[in-house]
């Protein structure tokens, strides 16, 4: 029998590739169910005060229009009235907003009515006839303006061990005594997600206490919790379904009121109600990542040795609610300092609450980070990547715990090979093509390897497929292609032989996608079902074959219709047999992490390398060249890993280059609507970004030595773009955007 070939690592196209170009893939919005109804929102006009009232006369009389809601006749949801009573639950700095339950306006746009109406054209003409009285009060929207009512946030309040508060190893604020120092701020702007897929669902009641929503969530189960606790209903009667979701970089990761005001809605007409945000609502509804001033201090011997880092940061959030982020985590632990202190804050504002964007917190104090040590540097007349070999950690020092494993100077020797690093020249501006400044800047990503619970469902079929099953979902990166793979391999079996199930909150149970966590988590428990599997076929077989009784699991295979024994061609059981014991081929297996995480520090690595020409004359930066290298673990896929690379590397060019959500603080709102005031990064913009994997297991995080590779894909990039073209120019910019009228 020809030995079945190795899937982990094969450059496998996607399983559901098909689908998703054919137009065959079903995403929330565009289920039809019987009777389905069309609902849009209605946004303050002002961004604070209360409603005095609300004008929906001329809405309800508007043709096919069947509800109008707001918060004077919306029905009533239990959860909003018992959140934050259960003495169970930790108190939490606030919450989202609870919808149509008060009239108090908390930021601009905010919803305030919800039009439903029976096609779309109709609910959206109705929608344009509501209008709204308020009492509005001064709002505050300026960050900068608010830094010196910045705040410790609540969760290092109540818990001395959160990574929120203050840190210090060696002496604070060091950097000052130092012989060689700098001290420089900078500043990430908001940014907005803005996936191909606006933010969408489809709700349905199908009886009183029964709920099903198809929603665009990057965890079933977390949106199947939200929302029975919002309802008081026992969470085996609410079904979340996301089998697709069209790109998210985590706006996808909370609940928000659109999603209660379309399940209200529902609940109102006794109808399925579908509600898709517009573009614009997508800056107002749905977080963003904060706007957020950094300032770092960092001392140097004259031998390039750093002596001491301070890295302070003032995030923006929301008034009502407290969203933080590891904005200082890479800091505190990727290079040699003995002397180290963090300050992390917050500034209210009256805006919708951020949420983690891809690369979250990391990629915007990686920013800061790696642009100070490319400052620090120059400072010292050394190349920027010796300089930071010259301060590599063989452990971690904030930790104090041995890496799991650490490849990152492997990253560092095949990216600046590929970029072409040698040509790089110490003194800004020394490379010139015709009209165009050249320049070669690097910058270094870290994101935790994560691994949480997880569960996996596997089944052999009477056809002699398998099927698995997973609540997890797939934002993107290809995770029923990565879980097919790591099965084929365990199993021995034809990848096309092969069903991976996922994006239901009814299938077994997992956490969201996001954090970099999904193959560390579901990727064990996938290999572990299909081993348990194997070893209830052998069961079975051995009854009726002694050679299965004492074989090895990894000895055994499924194909051809057969079970069979490597080494073995007598030992043959058809699957027949075997399902004809009924019920016996299917099993359910939990994969949760072992205490690993607790003897060793556990991150990806990763290091991106920038080629950028900036024109003479107009200041134009175009990023000719752009290499990231990941020490991620085992690669399961090459190809989608290689894509998961690319696509981070594109945007973190877009937060280098052109990303700005900008407010008029004198109103309050957001000015940039769309995609043509806030711009994103199209083909033209990108280079072919080249991807290289150290491709080291990490058995530490998983059996199949995988670590995360979906945010270190980001966090990096930024700072490298600018570091080049400080290297082609000589102007360092230090806020983002960097756009052409900072350069000339």
């Amino acid at each position: 029998m020809k030995t079945p070939e190795k899937q982990i690592g094969a450059p496998m196209n996607r399983v559901d590739g098909r689908l998703k170009v054919t137009g065959a893939a079903t995403y929330s919005a565009e289920y039809q169910l019987p009777g389905i109804t069309y609902a849009v929102l209605v946004g303050s006009t002002v961004t604070k005060g209360r409603i005095t009232g609300v004008d929906t006369k001329a809405a309800e009389r508007a043709p096919g229009v069947l509800a109008v809601i707001t918060h004077f006749n919306s029905p009533k949801v239990p959860g909003f009235d018992t959140a934050g009573k259960d003495p169970s639950q930790p108190a939490t700095a606030g919450g989202p907003i609870k919808i149509f339950h008060d009239d108090k306006i908390r930021f601009n746009d905010q919803p305030i009515a919800i039009v439903v109406a029976d096609t779309l054209e109709r609910a959206r003409f109705a929608a344009g006839l509501v209008k709204g009285q308020y009492a509005p009060e001064k709002h505050q929207t300026n960050l900068e303006a608010n830094a010196s009512q910045a705040f410790l946030p609540t969760s290092a309040k109540k818990n001395p061990k959160s990574p929120m508060n203050d840190y210090q190893r060696g002496q604070a604020d060091a950097y000052k005594n130092g012989a060689i120092k700098l001290e420089r701020e900078y500043v990430i702007p908001t940014e907005v997600h803005h996936p191909m897929e606006l933010q969408a669902i489809t709700a349905h009641w199908e009886a009183p206490d029964r709920l099903t929503i198809y929603d665009k969530t990057q965890g079933t189960m977390a949106t199947r919790r939200d929302f029975a606790k919002e309802w008081g209903l026992p969470e085996e009667n609410v079904k979340v379904i996301a089998t697709f979701v069209g790109g998210a970089f985590g706006n996808a990761l909370h609940s928000w009121p659109h999603e209660s005001a379309a399940i209200i809605a529902a609940k109102v007409v006794n109808r399925p109600v579908k509600l898709m945000l517009t573009r614009e609502q997508m800056f107002t509804m749905v977080g963003y990542r904060p706007y957020t001033w950094q300032k770092i201090g960092m001392s140097a011997t004259a031998d390039g040795k750093i002596t001491a880092i301070t890295h302070e940061s003032i995030g923006q959030t929301s008034s009502f609610e407290e969203f933080t982020e590891s904005t200082l985590a890479q800091t505190r632990m990727m290079y040699a300092s003995p002397n180290l202190t963090t300050r992390y804050r917050l500034a209210a504002l009256d805006i919708n609450s951020p949420i983690w964007m891809r690369g979250p917190g990391e990629a915007t104090g990686a920013f800061a980070l790696e642009s100070a040590m490319d400052e620090m540097a120059h400072l010292l007349k050394l190349d920027p990547l010796e300089f930071r070999l010259r301060n590599y950690t063989d452990q971690d020092p904030e930790k104090e715990k041995p890496w799991s494993t650490k490849f990152l100077k492997e990253c560092y020797q095949l990216g600046a090979e590929r970029v072409g690093w040698n040509k790089r020249k110490l003194e800004p501006g020394s490379l010139r093509d015709g009209d165009w400044l050249v320049g070669y800047g690097m910058g270094v990503g870290t994101f935790g390897a994560h691994r949480g619970a997880a569960t996996v469902g596997a089944q052999l079929l009477a056809n002699g497929t398998v099927l698995l099953q997973c609540a997890t979902t797939d934002i993107g990166p290809g995770t029923g292609t990565a879980m097919t793979q790591i099965a084929a391999d365990t199993l021995g079996l034809d990848p096309q032989k092969i069903r991976f199930e996922l994006g239901n909150s009814s299938f077994p149970k997992a956490g969201t996608q996001g954090g970099s966590s999904t193959v560390n988590s579901v990727g064990p428990a996938t290999q572990q079902a299909c081993l348990a599997l194997k070893d209830k076929l052998r069961g079975l077989a051995a009854s009726g074959n002694a050679a299965f009784a004492s074989a090895k699991t990894e000895d055994i295979n499924l194909a051809d219709g057969y079970l069979t024994l490597a080494g073995n061609a007598a030992a043959r059981v058809p699957y027949a047999d075997l399902l004809k014991q009924a019920g016996a081929t299917a099993v359910a297996v939990e994969a949760k992490p072992d205490d690993a995480g607790q003897k060793y520090s556990m991150y990806s690595f990763s290091v991106h390398f920038a080629e950028v020409r900036v024109h003479v004359l107009t200041g134009e930066v175009r990023v000719s060249k752009l290499v990231s290298c990941a020490d991620a673990g085992t690669i399961i896929n090459e190809k989608t890993a290689g894509n998961q690379m690319k696509g981070g590397a594109v945007g973190g060019i877009g937060m280098a280059l052109m990303e700005h959500a900008i407010i008029d603080d004198r109103f309050g709102r957001y000015v940039t609507k769309d995609f043509a005031d806030y711009h994103v990064p199209v083909h033209a913009d990108s280079p072919d970004v080249q991807v290289a994997f150290v491709n080291q297991p990490d058995f530490h995080v998983n059996a199949l030595g995988t670590k995360g590779i979906g945010e270190i894909a980001t966090i990096g990039v930024a700072p490298a773009i600018a570091n080049a073209v400080f290297n082609a120019t000589g102007k360092r910019v230090r806020e983002l955007p960097i756009t052409p009228d900072k350069l000339v």
